[in-house]
């Protein structure tokens, strides 16, 4: 098959090209973000992918409304791209309409995005501020002096024979590497044993609600009929993304590490077989088959910066506990990360090199450190599906109470001021210790 010229020309860069201000592997929507503010700040950037876009990865494709700010403040064109107003909350017998609120900080409509366009999007607007995008560079290992600190990474171009390494030079690494995180896990940054995992599987259907202006969270999942059937550990939902598809998905969180044993395919089957007919989610109409991955949450993985090398995203476990979400914590994160590395760059020495990073992970802390320790409690709490099967039978029907409980597993609440329930939940990260 002959190459492309885009592979051409990272096969040809010369040594000049492999040396940067910083180098970001990884780019997904943390790594992309990252670069972006490095490069607006006038940064030399390399962006690192091992894979040539378009790529897929396993996601349930939304966005919440902060995700959409961070999208926005990247200047991204989200023209055409599918909106909606809320979560249609399902369980307990209830069912119940929760609009996204509007806040300071995030306007009150979401988004729903395929991962296979959103990254690659992300990624061109990072080249479109000056980053300068390898794909097809797979990171096999850091660089580093003999006193430990990180210094550029080396990579893996091509395949088979054809296969060489190259390295790339830096002052500073950021590892936006996604959950398997190698990089930080070469450099024995090991993953957190008893902080909670969640496994997702998704698939995608042609279905009339494509178009639906809701996205819907079934907080049970049953074996057939509902409430007339044994209920399955879990949480289901179908976000739509439009042009008549539904992105299909369902989940599950362990309170530690272990992700949780379940044959995902069965339940899978079984509880979109019991959905209703006129949703018309039949194996005739899914899109492909069924492709599952984890969800590292709740900072499993630190510290987010050690001796030359920073951790957004997935690879430092930026995974809400509450619902899955990634995406809004990834992006903002690499907007903190950008900063303290551009305050960083000016420092003469090492020692003040660490000190100006502090602010990167005081701001993750600030941000998430009390939230995420909620998110454990949570996990603990919902482990049991009877247990949430009597929080969403009594709970739901409560709006005032819903309202309140959407703000807090949505991340949608405000970090200072706002409402009464904006508040309280601020005052509960603030009292609990901080992950």
């Amino acid at each position: 098959m002959e190459k492309s010229k885009r592979e051409e020309h990272v096969e040809l860069a010369d040594a000049g090209d492999r040396t940067a201000d910083v180098v970001v592997v990884g780019a997904g929507p943390a790594g992309s973000a990252t670069a972006y503010y490095l490069a607006r700040a006038g940064l030399d950037v390399a962006l690192l992918e091992k894979s040539t876009f378009p790529r897929d990865k396993i996601c349930g494709d939304g966005l919440t409304p902060a995700a959409v700010a961070e999208i926005n403040l990247m200047g991204v064109d989200t023209t055409g791209w599918q909106r909606n107003k809320g979560l249609n909350v399902i369980g307990g017998g209830h069912s119940i309409y929760l609009p996204w609120p509007e806040t300071k900080s995030a306007p009150n409509y979401g988004m729903t995005r395929a991962r296979m366009q959103l990254d690659e999007e992300l990624a061109r607007r990072a080249e479109s501020a000056g980053v300068r995008l390898f794909e097809g560079h797979n990171v096999m290992s850091a660089l580093q002096t003999p006193t430990g600190r990180v210094r550029g990474v080396v990579a893996k171009v091509g395949r088979g024979k054809d296969a060489r390494e190259v390295e790339f030079h830096s002052r500073v690494v950021v590892e936006a590497g996604g959950v398997a995180a190698r990089l930080a896990t070469s450099l024995g940054i090991e993953k957190i044993e008893n902080r909670p995992l969640g496994v997702a599987a998704r698939a995608y259907f042609k279905s009339p609600k494509g178009e639906g202006e809701w996205m819907d969270s079934h907080l049970e999942l049953w074996s057939g009929k509902r409430e007339q059937s044994d209920l399955l550990p879990g949480y289901g939902w179908l976000f739509p993304m439009g042009n008549g598809i539904v992105n299909v998905g369902l989940g599950s969180v362990s309170s530690t590490s272990r992700a949780t044993k379940l044959p995902y395919k069965d339940i899978f089957k079984t509880w979109v077989s019991n959905l209703p007919e006129e949703w018309e989610m039949t194996e005739e109409n899914q899109l492909g088959p069924l492709r599952s991955a984890a969800l590292p949450m709740s900072f499993n993985r630190k510290p987010h910066y050690k001796d030359g090398l920073v951790i957004v995203g997935d690879a430092g476990g930026m995974v809400s506990a509450f619902d899955g979400e990634g995406i809004a914590p990834a992006m903002r994160a690499g907007r903190y990360a950008a900063e303290s590395i551009v305050s960083a760059l000016s420092r003469e020495s090492d020692a003040g090199f660490d000190k100006a990073m502090q602010t990167y992970t005081e701001a993750l802390r600030n941000d998430w450190g009390g939230y995420y320790q909620l998110g454990r409690g949570f996990v603990k709490l919902i482990e049991n599906p009877k247990i949430m099967h009597a929080c969403t039978k009594y709970g739901l029907p409560r709006p005032r109470l819903m309202k309140l409980v959407h703000k807090l597993l949505s991340d949608g609440f405000e970090r200072s001021g706002g409402e009464w329930d904006d508040r309280l939940i601020t005052a509960l990260a603030k009292v609990v210790p901080k992950v």
